[in-house]
């Protein structure tokens, strides 16, 4: 993908307000690139290389945190996020309500 549409990810990760999450798909499908969650994810991942986004508000669909980063929960615990019991964000109560 070419770098425009790397940024265009980045800047909707920018307008997710501190106490909510996204998922992958919603970011996907707002940029206008249905299905493709896994590609947002890889941008997320490499997001330092453009500057310092709130990555930590995105999350599965399902409000699963991204593997091997321990660091997530606290940083959306710290703005308010809750959690289920089973270890997830409860996207019920705290989904980014942007409409696709």
């Amino acid at each position: 993908m070419n770098e425009a549409r790397i940024l265009e990810i980045l800047s909707l990760v920018e307008e997710i307000p501190a106490g909510k999450a996204a998922s992958y798909g919603q970011l996907a499908a707002l940029a206008g690139m249905e299905g493709r969650a896994r590609w947002v994810g890889w941008v997320l991942h490499h997001s330092q290389m453009y500057g310092n986004y709130p990555c930590h508000r995105v999350v599965s669909a399902t409000g699963r945190t991204a593997p091997g980063w321990p660091e997530q929960r606290p940083l959306l615990e710290e703005e308010g996020v809750s959690f289920l019991p089973n270890g997830r964000v409860d996207m019920k109560t705290c989904a980014w309500d942007c409409r696709v």
